[in-house]
C-alpha cells in the first residue's frame, strides 16, 4: 500500500518533525501578500536598470524560472547583494493578512518539532509568522541565507536543510504550495503535502507521485488529523 492510498492521520501517523514552507503555505495566497513581495522585486530591477515595468517584470520572470529563485539569477550575472535586494523586497505591508488562531490551535496540537524550510529570508519568515500569532511553535527557520542563495528546489539545499537540522527524512513531512519542491523531500523519505491554491500562474501537478496528500486549508487539514487520531 502507497503512502498515497492511506487517509492522512495514518499515512502522518510516524511524523515527529513538521516541516513548513512559509508564503502561500503559512498564510493563505488569497490574502495577496506574496503579491506585494512580487511586485517589489520587479521595482527593484526597474530602479537597478533603468527599465519600465513591463520589461523588468520579464527579466524578473526569466531569471525565476532559469535560476528558481530572481534573486539568485541577479547575484549570478549582476552581483547584487542578496541582503540589500532582500531587504526592498520583504517590505511589505502585513496588515493584509490576518491572525490565524485556527492554524495556531493546529500547530499547537501536533507532537514534535516544527521548522520553516523557505526560499525567503529570516526577518521576513519571522515577520510573518508573528503577524499570524505562530511564532512560539517554531524551533527553527531555515532560510535563503542558510542556503548559501540555492532555492528550493535544488537538491543540495535539501541537503544542507536536512543536515543542519538534524531531520530524519523518515520521519518528516513537508507541507509546500509548489509541487516542483516537494520532488527532492520525496526523493530523500519525506512524507509530502501539497499546500492549494498556491501563487498564481504556478502550474502544480497535485496528481504527481511526489505530491502525497492534497491540503486547501492548511489548519483545517491539521487540526482533522489530530481528531482523527484521538478517534482512532
Amino acid at each position: 500500500m502507497t503512502t498515497r492510498s492511506l487517509p492522512p492521520a495514518l499515512a502522518l501517523a510516524h511524523v515527529d518533525t513538521w516541516v513548513f514552507d512559509l508564503d502561500n503555505t503559512l498564510y493563505p495566497a488569497g490574502c495577496q501578500l506574496f503579491h506585494q513581495v512580487d511586485r517589489r522585486m520587479g521595482e527593484y530591477i526597474a530602479r537597478m536598470f533603468g527599465l519600465d515595468a513591463g520589461a523588468a517584470r520579464k527579466l524578473q520572470k526569466d531569471y525565476f524560472r532559469t535560476y528558481g529563485t530572481t534573486l539568485r539569477g541577479l547575484m549570478v550575472n549582476h552581483g547584487v547583494d542578496p541582503h540589500d535586494y532582500l531587504d526592498f523586497v520583504h517590505d511589505i505591508d502585513l496588515a493584509v493578512m490576518d491572525p490565524a488562531p485556527d492554524l495556531d490551535a493546529a500547530i499547537a496540537a501536533l507532537e514534535g518539532r516544527k521548522v520553516i524550510f523557505t526560499n525567503a529570508s529570516r526577518n521576513h519568515a519571522e515577520a510573518v509568522i508573528e503577524r499570524l500569532g505562530i511564532a512560539r511553535h517554531f524551533d527553527g527557520i531555515f532560510d535563503i541565507h542558510d542556503a548559501a542563495y540555492v532555492p528550493k528546489p535544488e537538491p543540495e539545499t535539501y541537503d544542507r536543510f536536512i543536515a543542519a537540522h538534524a531531520i530524519a527524512p523518515g520521519r518528516a513531512v513537508l507541507f509546500e504550495d509548489t509541487a516542483a519542491n516537494l520532488a527532492p523531500a520525496h526523493a530523500r523519505g519525506m512524507a509530502t503535502v501539497l499546500v492549494t491554491p498556491g501563487e498564481d500562474g504556478v502550474t502544480n501537478d497535485a496528481a504527481a507521485p511526489h505530491v502525497h496528500h492534497v491540503a486547501d486549508d492548511l489548519a483545517a487539514f491539521l487540526a482533522a488529523l489530530k481528531k482523527a487520531g484521538k478517534t482512532a
